[in-house]
């Protein structure tokens, strides 16, 4: 059993008989095994599989009870749990839940001590302590001396009178009360209203600390064992649960399910479900049963349709791609009406938010099927990366969910083949991420373990980083290795993982293969992409042919207190054409290296921007790149040309190049009809709105991005004959949204007066939208922005009445974009009440409004005034949380808006900051950058746009 993965056993053994030279690649996605062992070979982490010394953690602890982590001395075999939910209030009003409990634990270390998580739940007493000790087979069970709760580490803890015997295994059995909350977290409770009835679903999440909250268990994800699952329930509900159901009886007025025991799996993995909710179905994938589950209104209007068609085609992918066939006997896809996550990979049990699973032939825009048909692939492939392999400590999260995020896209371009899906990554996950990793403030893809142990903590590593860098870092080796060889190390990755003593044979197989060029082994190479944070910039001087490297920083005066063994250099892959004409792939091994150029050759670096690095040249490069745009933009590749834009101004930013040398990069917009170049560079140019659109530059950046939009909106209204038709582009449709958005906000003659004209007559004929589905976001907020009361009343109208999830989110989006100030207040005062705002979309709405000019400053009180409450009910360990800092924060670009941001976390300190903790540092730093920067460049800024847009 490896130190970082484990493996269920009997699926490891049947891909034994692949070929060890097929593992070779799969070494980048185990460097964490190298590096936790080099690491901890004097201190490791207290769930280290070998009973080592602990790992330190932030304060010295003087009992195990007082530490994170859970001692080594006992492993999970299995469980059987039962559990009752109560869909209806007991007599106090409260949900609750009630259940038992027996956990098979097997002794691997002496110990008097039985420590086991439990969080919030009344466990029952049974002669004064909280569990009950059996012994298993010959074993003996020591008598319990006493037992008590840790409320800080969340630990129920059971001192013994004498030490449980190594190889022995014992019961612990418990009963325990919970409330049946509505705070999306373990074992909770969600609502909807069908028919004028309102309906009661109990749900889970568990992910990635809230097993504990439904049961007593060994709630971390070295911890796998195998789970019997017993769900009592009303009659007219039904359970689910991982496994297949294999028993159901009537009792009174209450039914009981029981379901196969699972795969050895993780708690965090774990799901239960009781609702009155229907299911389509289908079994094309040879046995295998799949299911879609839903709301019953949702179900009959065929929402589940579109995702039960994808799911099978996405199924077979993977067992291709993996080389190994899907273990579990069905496959059930539940959407649920609340859910914080936008979708949850529970073995067998995938949950969703509806928007995430739910799709209307009619009503559903192209991006809902693109949104569905990518997290379906997402969560699809955790069933073999994260739920059959699986991490052993959070620090290492980016293999699990970079590996989905980079895998989604082939999945989801199998499905959709006709989408051109695989370049989306570019401006979905690499340009994301570069935000974020190019601060002082970011931290390596894989952590330390000693960074990563309290809850808040671990629910911070569900970053952009451990997503969208994992996903950009995993892309650069597969085009370095290329994509064949890449994925036959993938189909092997059981096996690898059974065997690390293969490790270095594997590397120097990689180095060994014919028509490899690898000048490192691979293990080598990843290490310095995954051990140090940040990225580089690679300089190339087409006057000399030299290139260099330097770490990017957005803010080069940050001080980086972060160390790194590699000095911020890295192994890069750097491919490249010059003239039009592809080059042999370069890799540049020390700070500087040499190309073969000549000065009047073009170059671009980076070409399909397979490495996760940026790129500057020379000047006159610069220039010729420039040029070619301007006479022949279509000689470079789409996500090439919005790679140019996106450098440019990020390196102006960086202080490397002149701010107006990156402006220029969009004056050949005018030409552009490509949807990624115009989203890379509106995305861009965001910025300088953000900076500026409280200040004179605006009216200037306005003129110009009206006369750059204009030929796109007219290219629209015609090829759409007059907007009557939708262009037949998958993102062409993504396009038009630009075109229409922009030139509406930049006040384009005819677009303000066509989007008020097509909001009217739905507000004239509520039954009859005559707005395309495709259109409704940027229609939604143009219309209510360009009016008032009366639209945003009509929009809040249709929200509630709103049977599609997705309708709803556009809509709630949409009334964000008021100028109104006392309807955006309003607004924020409704996202208080879960009866107006669901929670799960409290957070996301004071985003939106934050968006508005008017709503930022709105917002950023809201949140101060409020900061305890909204801390409470979403700060300590919600993935989301950490949006709405960077939300509110995204225009704070003055020193009084920076003390302003320090005297808000100083008068916090006492209620803390939880998962948003690393994200407030962030908003400290590019607040204090957005000052530099603004300062420095508001007058040639200004200067530029003004010159331009005349």
């Amino acid at each position: 059993m490896g130190k970082v993965y484990y493996v269920s056993k009997h699926v490891g053994l049947g891909l034994l008989v692949l070929a060890v030279t097929a593992l070779v690649t799969i070494i980048a996605l185990s460097i964490a095994y190298d590096k936790e062992r080099a690491k901890n070979q004097d201190t490791l982490g207290d769930g280290a599989a070998d009973g080592t010394t602990p790992v330190p953690t932030p304060f010295t602890p003087k009992e195990p009870w007082d530490r994170y982590r859970l001692p080594v001395s006992l492993v999970p075999v299995s469980y059987n749990v039962t559990l009752w939910p109560r869909l209806k209030p007991g007599a106090d009003g409260m949900y609750f839940f009630t259940g038992k409990s027996a956990v098979v634990v097997r002794c691997v270390k002496e110990t008097d001590l039985l420590i086991i998580h439990s969080n919030k739940l009344n466990l029952t007493s049974f002669n004064g302590h909280h569990a009950v000790l059996t012994g298993l087979g010959q074993a003996t069970a020591p008598a319990i001396q006493n037992s008590w709760l840790v409320v800080k580490t969340e630990f129920l803890v059971i001192q013994l009178r004498s030490r449980l015997s190594v190889g022995a295994s014992y019961v612990l059995y418990t009963e325990f009360k919970g409330e049946l909350a509505d705070d999306l977290e373990g074992f909770y409770r969600s609502e909807y209203t069908e028919d004028g009835v309102r309906k009661v679903v109990a749900t889970s999440q568990m992910q990635a600390t809230y097993a504990r909250k439904t049961f007593p268990c060994f709630d971390e994800p070295a911890m796998k064992a195998v789970f019997n699952v017993t769900i009592i329930h009303d009659q007219d509900t039904v359970a689910l649960s991982n496994g297949m159901e294999i028993g159901w009886f009537q009792k009174c007025k209450n039914s009981m399910t029981t379901f196969e025991p699972t795969e050895r799996m993780s708690t965090y993995l774990l799901a239960f479900i009781v609702s009155d909710f229907v299911n389509i179905k289908s079994t094309q994938n040879k046995n295998l049963l799949i299911r879609i589950w839903a709301r019953r209104k949702a179900i009959d209007s065929r929402q589940g349709d579109y995702a039960l068609n994808v799911t099978g085609p996405i199924l077979q992918f993977y067992e291709q791609y993996f080389n190994a066939t899907y273990p579990l006997s069905k496959s059930d896809q539940i959407a649920l009406p609340d859910f914080n996550a936008g979708a949850m990979e529970n073995w067998g049990l995938v949950t969703y938010r509806e928007t995430a699973l739910l799709f209307d032939p009619i009503m559903s825009s192209t991006g809902n099927k693109e949104t569905i048909t990518t997290v379906v692939s997402h969560e699809l492939a955790h069933m073999w990366f994260g739920n059959l392999v699986t991490l052993q400590w959070w620090n290492d999260l980016w293999l699990n969910e970079g590996f989905a995020s980079y895998v989604e896209y082939l999945g989801a371009d199998y499905a959709e083949p006709t989408w051109s899906i695989k370049d989306k990554i570019i401006l979905s996950d690499v340009h994301k991420v570069f935000a974020v990793d190019a601060l002082a403030s970011s931290h390596p893809l894989s952590r330390r373990e000693e960074e990563v142990n309290t809850p808040a903590q671990i629910s911070e590593m569900f970053n952009t980083i451990s997503y969208s860098k994992g996903a950009a870092v995993l892309r650069m080796l597969s085009e370095f290795l290329t994509e064949p060889v890449f994925t036959k190390g993938i189909s092997s990755l059981a096996v690898f993982l059974l065997k690390f003593s293969q490790l270095f044979v594997c590397c120097q197989a990689v180095e060994n293969t014919p028509g490899m060029h690898i000048p490192h082994t691979v293990h080598d190479i990843m290490n310095r992409w995954t051990l140090q944070m940040g990225f580089p910039v690679v300089t190339i001087d087409t006057r000399t042919g030299s290139i260099t490297q330097k770490h990017f920083l957005l803010d080069p005066d940050s001080v980086l207190d972060r160390p790194s063994q590699f000095n911020y250099t890295w192994f890069v892959p750097i491919k490249w054409m010059k003239t039009g004409v592809e080059q042999q792939q370069h890799w540049l091994l020390q700070e500087t290296g040499n190309l073969i150029v000549t000065p009047i050759d073009w170059v671009l670096a980076n070409t399909n921007v397979a490495g996760y690095f940026r790129v500057n040249y020379d000047l006159d490069n610069w220039h010729r790149l420039l040029s070619l745009l301007n006479t022949n933009h279509q000689a470079l590749s789409i996500i090439n040309r919005a790679q140019i834009i996106d450098d440019a101004f990020n390196l102006a930013r960086a202080k490397i190049i002149n701010t107006t040398l990156a402006l220029t990069t969009t004056k050949y917009l005018s030409k552009e009809r490509d949807y990624i170049p115009w989203e890379s560079a509106l995305r861009n140019l965001d910025y300088y709105i953000l900076m500026f659109d409280r200040t004179e530059v605006y009216g200037a950046l306005q003129l110009y991005l009206k006369k750059q939009i204009q030929p796109l909106f007219e290219h629209f209204k015609t090829i759409t004959a007059n907007w009557t038709k939708v262009p037949t582009g998958h993102t062409d449709q993504y396009n038009q949204n630009n075109a229409i958005g922009i030139a509406c906000s930049m006040g384009v003659q005819g677009c303000g007066e066509l989007i008020k004209s097509w909001y009217r007559q739905w507000m004239e004929n509520p039954h009859h939208n005559p707005i395309h589905p495709n259109l409704k976001s940027t229609v939604y907020c143009s219309a209510i922005a360009f009016g008032g009361v009366e639209e945003w009343d009509f929009a809040w109208r249709m929200f509630k009445n709103a049977t599609l999830a997705s309708e709803a989110s556009r809509l709630r989006s949409g009334m964000a974009c008021t100028k109104a100030p006392w309807l955006l207040n309003r607004y924020l005062e409704y996202t208080l009440d879960p009866t107006k705002i669901r929670k799960q979309d409290a957070t996301s709405t004071i985003h939106y409004i934050a968006r508005n000019i008017v709503g930022m400053p709105l917002a950023w009180n809201f949140v101060r005034a409020r900061w305890s409450y909204l801390f409470k009910q979403y700060g300590g360990r919600s993935f989301s949380f950490s949006g709405l800092i960077n939300g509110i924060t995204k225009r704070l670009s003055t020193e009084f808006e920076l003390q302003e941001l320090m005297k808000f976390k100083e008068d916090n300190l006492h209620v803390g900051f939880g998962s948003a903790t690393m994200a407030l540092e962030q908003a400290i730093e590019k607040t204090t950058a957005n000052i530099k920067w603004v300062a420095e460049n508001k007058a040639h800024v200004l200067k530029w746009f003004n010159d331009e847009s005349k």
